[in-house]
């Protein structure tokens, strides 16, 4: 069950905090005597140090941020010997061994089937549902071996205000799951934040920021959670930025998603729950929306019989390609 009380509160001001992180991150232009009447706030919420001075700031306001609903919870499956805790070792090593991690969590996902459910919800000033659209898909594998993801039914519609297809959401699935891979750690800045618990898993926080950016690729800007134990990302905060900007649908405005993972076989991390909430601003009024993705459901793919091979579904490029 999702914590209750003054850790859910804690929990909650740490995603208040983190998503004033990045708003303050944005500015241009900025006061550096506002900076410091600003800075006993966030040092009180303890991250101020994970992201340096801001830069330019974004214009809409977050949508209701009340804690996710009770359907997931970060615990690993014990079916392997604890180990014990590493020792100090150094935000390099730690760095490297997850990276790893990443590594092969990419490529067993591609040996599971599961289902993947869209929410999109808007909500009036008061925090009531105004409507929502929903649409379920799976994974499946085409004639030439490409992976697409396949309608399960038919999507459902009762927004008020938004008027979204599927192929809206098309963009977002091609961000990477896994975007540290070992041959992508080049490309950031990983420098270790402090330890926090998730849910029941203590762990180390990292800032990832990328160390340059251009036209053709999307790369992580944000702060992922490290199990302590197993140096294995459970959780991820942040958005995807390019030499354009912060990157999201040409239909959606959502850049930043909070992202947890779910233990699979007691062996992979792999993406369950992620959130973002935004406003879309009207002649009159503002509207807060807020996009729910759940994977759920896996299962591991049978393997072929011997003379009768299936495509197999190809990993995903580390880095989403932008179109010009």
């Amino acid at each position: 069950m999702w914590p209750s009380g003054g850790y859910a509160a804690s929990k909650l001001n740490m995603r208040m905090n983190l998503r004033a992180i990045f708003l303050l991150r944005d500015r241009e232009a900025v006061n550096i005597s506002r900076c410091f009447r600003a800075a006993p706030f966030l040092l009180g919420m303890g991250l101020l140090a994970l992201l340096g001075l801001p830069l330019r700031a974004q214009e809409s306001t977050p949508g209701p941020l009340t804690p996710p609903p009770p359907d997931h919870n970060v615990r690993r499956i014990e079916n392997q010997p604890v180990p014990e805790a590493p020792p100090s070792l150094p935000a390099e090593e730690i760095i490297r061994r997850f990276a790893q991690k990443e590594d092969l969590f990419l490529e067993a996902r591609t040996h599971f089937s599961y289902r993947k459910s869209v929410r999109l919800a808007e909500f009036d000033a008061d925090g009531k549902a105004l409507g929502e659209f929903n649409m379920t898909t799976e994974p499946a594998v085409s004639d030439d071996g490409r992976l697409y993801n396949k309608a399960v039914g038919r999507p459902t519609s009762t927004l008020k205000v938004l008027h979204v297809q599927p192929e809206d959401f098309e963009s977002l699935a091609k961000f990477p799951a896994f975007p540290l891979l070992t041959s992508q750690l080049a490309k950031y800045d990983v420098k270790y934040a402090g330890k926090e618990q998730v849910d029941e898993i203590s762990c180390y926080i990292f800032q990832v920021k990328p160390k340059g950016v251009d036209r053709a690729h999307a790369y992580f800007d944000g702060v992922i959670w490290v199990d302590e134990k197993f140096l294995e990302i459970v959780k991820t905060y942040g958005k995807w930025v390019s030499e354009l900007g912060d990157m999201h649908s040409e239909e959606l405005p959502f850049t930043l998603f909070e992202t947890y993972r779910e233990n699979v076989g007691g062996r992979y991390w792999f993406p369950s729950y992620s959130r973002s909430d935004d406003t879309v601003h009207l002649k009159d009024s503002d509207v807060s929306i807020r996009l729910t993705i759940k994977w759920s459901g896996f299962k591991p793919v049978p393997a072929p019989n011997p003379g009768d091979p299936m495509p197999r579904p190809t990993a995903t490029t580390p880095t989403a390609t932008v179109k010009p």
